[in-house]
């Protein structure tokens, strides 16, 4: 797992040709005037989920981690906690949901804040829990998440 302020990307661009195209898509400087849905980068290897939510208290969030794709998660506004965990301190409590690449966990793990204009990489061993308020005050957050296929 990675996590830092989205001017200091290009520090991480010699992780992959993917996370690079991720990263710089997430440095454009209208990203908040892209419209809400999925935004496709390079077809099915990379594409962006743009979305809008209130966060969440922790019992209605899930951890989660994926066998084929990295996230890389951007907080365009708002603020958010993100638990983080290595997958061997987790549980597996569902069959793997392959339609939707999703493993679900279970288990002991630290919060990540986000702040606006941070971004987070989790690789597929980065169990992960999104969405989650705060201090317990929910906020609106625009996110933008890139898939990058694992390569």
């Amino acid at each position: 797992m990675i996590t830092d302020k989205i001017e200091n990307a290009p520090r991480y661009f010699n992780l992959s040709p993917r996370i690079t195209t991720a990263l710089k898509y997430l440095m454009e400087p209208n990203r908040m005037a892209i419209p809400l849905g999925r935004h496709e980068l390079d077809g099915d290897r990379i594409y962006a989920l743009v979305m809008e939510y209130t966060s969440k208290p922790p019992s209605e969030c899930y951890y989660e981690s994926h066998k084929n794709y990295t996230d890389v998660q951007f907080i365009a506004a708002g603020a958010e906690s993100i638990g983080w965990a290595p997958i061997q301190t987790m549980r597996q409590t569902k069959p793997y949901e392959a339609e939707r690449d999703l493993l679900v966990y279970e288990g002991p793990g630290q919060d990540i804040r986000m702040q606006h204009g941070s971004f987070a990489i989790f690789m597929p061993h980065d169990v992960h829990m999104p969405c989650v308020a705060t201090d317990g005050k929910p906020v609106n957050v625009r996110k933008i998440v890139v898939k990058v296929a694992v390569e």
